[in-house]
């Protein structure tokens, strides 16, 4: 087979590229590992910053995210029984859109289809070869039979355990992590939201956070040991803990109800660099991590698809290479912005084990700077919504 771009992993950024370059008739083989339905399966964030919803524009697959999102203005910081609100328009102009990740890539499926996008599902053993040549092609298997595809460029959208970063070489390849000492367990309930904007919670027990997806689905998350499993953590015994968690008066309007969906996931930071090697480019979860923290995964994901989209453009609309050149400068720039605020904001809300009674005292006092100071409610607003690509 032959192809002009093979993109590897057909989750959001994955499939999002691909309808974009689709939309300019630049032509893209996509290569997932496992089923639609397990990819659709995966529960995600849903905060989206007006970025990523004007590439969902451009590539055709925005209206039921503007007929069923949620605009969100602002969000809610609480300590103990404080609490203030971060006012995103005022601050910025700009707000954003709560709509699962699921449901983009439901919407982004529902396009590739749609345009007939040739998509591979359960391949494995997948070889990125000669990507530091003029001549790089793609070999894996699909149901025992070895399958080969030539291609211009390969675009790793395959998450951090996909082989897309481990194909640059050790020696070209630099990667910088941060692990941190919790977890974070979240459920899915079919109930309505304790409030109709984000609620981030840093309490003596522990952090906090009660999201939402739409007015009857929910999803509510507590600060937990790494040794944690998912059967030390009945419902009713998260609904306990979190209650104490929030503010007594959000807790006392709190819905309670069985959780749909249970799990627990570990925070990192993580960069690697550079973000090109040859004719391969690392977008999203291949390149870096971020804790959930204030909800860039997806974002961040987004903005690399914006400057590799553009730079692939460029290459074949103008027979000019300086987009794609200056591709990994560009996306990391923004990325390690990204990873400062999601640090920034995870040390200030979670309890760490180490954490001495000065640093406690320390992180109320930036809390109530937060609280207090103008300025800095504009650059976490600023932060929050999007940094400009």
């Amino acid at each position: 087979m032959n192809t002009q771009i093979v993109i590897i992993g057909g989750g959001p950024s994955g499939l999002l590229l691909s309808q974009l370059l689709d939309k300019r008739g630049i032509d893209s083989i996509v290569l997932e590992r496992k089923t639609k339905d397990y990819v659709l399966g995966r529960i995600r964030a849903g905060v989206l910053e007006q970025g990523l919803v004007r590439l969902m524009e451009e590539a055709g697959c925005a209206d039921r995210l503007h007929a069923e999102g949620f605009t969100h203005d602002g969000t809610l910081i609480s300590f103990g029984d404080e609490m203030f609100r971060i006012d995103f328009t005022k601050h910025t102009g700009t707000p954003v859109v709560v709509y699962g990740q699921t449901e983009v890539t439901r919407d982004l499926y529902d396009a590739r289809e749609a345009a007939g996008g040739k998509i591979e599902f359960n391949v494995k053993d997948v070889v990125i070869n000669g990507a530091d040549t003029d001549a790089p092609f793609v070999t894996y298997t699909v149901a025992g039979e070895t399958r080969k595809i030539d291609c211009d460029f390969v675009a790793g959208c395959d998450g951090f355990h996909g082989v897309s970063r481990k194909t640059i070489p050790d020696d070209v390849r630099r990667e910088y992590e941060k692990v941190y000492p919790f977890g974070w367990l979240g459920i899915l309930s079919e109930t309505p939201p304790v409030s109709h904007e984000l609620i981030y919670a840093n309490s003596p027990r522990g952090f906090a956070l009660a999201s939402m997806r739409n007015d009857n689905l929910c999803r509510y998350y507590i600060q937990c040991s790494l040794d944690d499993t998912i059967d030390d953590w009945s419902d009713d015994a998260f609904w306990d803990e979190f209650k104490k968690r929030i503010p007594a008066q959000q807790a006392a309007r709190l819905i309670t109800g069985q959780s749909i969906e249970k799990s627990i996931a570990p925070l990192r930071s993580f960069v690697t660099e550079p973000m090109r090697w040859g004719r391969l480019f690392l977008c999203g979860d291949a390149a870096h991590i971020v804790p959930p923290t204030g909800a860039k995964g997806l974002n961040t994901a987004a903005s690399d698809v914006h400057y590799l989209y553009n730079g692939l453009r460029d290459y074949y609309e103008n027979n000019s290479s300086d987009g794609i050149d200056a591709y990994s400068a560009k996306a990391l720039s923004r990325i390690w912005k990204a990873e400062r605020f999601s640090w920034w904001f995870s040390a200030l809300m979670h309890r760490y084990p180490d954490q001495t009674e000065f640093d406690q005292r320390i992180q109320v006092a930036e809390l109530e700077f937060l609280r207090s100071n103008d300025a800095a409610q504009k650059a976490m607003a600023e932060n929050y919504v999007g940094l400009p690509y």
